[in-house]
């Protein structure tokens, strides 16, 4: 079984979460993660945050999670954090589950991941992603801030892309608040526990920072 995309739910957690975040200003961001995770119908929706980032995208995923029935697990560094992301989130009557520790560490614990956001600002985020593991239905990572580092598709893929089950079947950036960076990870094969990689065909990648071009295999 793959995720499958529903309009229908995306658009309630986009109207639902227009309607939380309308205090905010460019809060366009998170409509869109809420949407996505919605819309994919994700069960375990799990992001990182830490003291002194934006709280909209948490709201949005809250919303989410509320359309999909499913389980929203916020990972933060420490009680400090935690402390002000409860708070934080009270004040709109949302109580997603918390989880305090190294991120790296804690995502760990949590293996059937269907939607993941990182950002792109913080220094693990690459080891956040390389330590998730994902359910056999696929999921969809989301890397925010991603125009504020120099990143790349072959970059991105190259965090998955091990010859193991971890294979990106398609990416995409979205010029949306600091920039998106968005990944399907395809899901589990039946019968493939081989782990070999098939033979396939090259595709060409551009780094939109440098405009140097790659040759990967797919």
């Amino acid at each position: 079984m793959k995720l499958v995309w529903s309009p229908e739910m995306a658009t309630k957690a986009f109207m639902d979460t227009v309607k939380s975040c309308e205090l905010y200003q460019g809060s366009s961001v998170s409509e869109l993660i809420s949407a996505m995770a919605a819309g994919w119908n994700a069960s375990l929706i799990v992001e990182t945050w830490c003291l002194g980032d934006v709280i909209t995208t948490s709201i949005g995923l809250a919303v989410a999670s509320t359309h999909t029935c499913g389980r929203h697990v916020c990972i933060v560094p420490n009680q400090e954090s935690r402390t002000m992301y409860v708070k934080a989130m009270q004040k709109y009557s949302m109580a997603p589950e918390v989880m305090v520790g190294d991120p790296e560490t804690v995502v760990k614990k949590l293996d059937i991941i269907d939607f993941l956001v990182v950002d792109s600002k913080k220094h693990d985020f690459a080891r956040v992603l390389k330590a998730a593991s994902f359910g056999h239905r696929g999921a969809v990572v989301v890397c925010k801030n991603a125009s504020l580092r120099v990143v790349s598709d072959f970059h991105l893929r190259s965090l998955f892309d091990d010859g193991g089950s971890r294979r990106i079947v398609r990416s995409v950036f979205l010029p949306v608040g600091n920039g998106l960076e968005v990944a399907h990870v395809a899901a589990a094969e039946s019968g493939s526990g081989s782990g070999k990689v098939k033979n396939g065909r090259w595709i060409k990648r551009v780094d939109r920072e440098s405009g140097e071009e790659f040759l990967i295999r797919k």
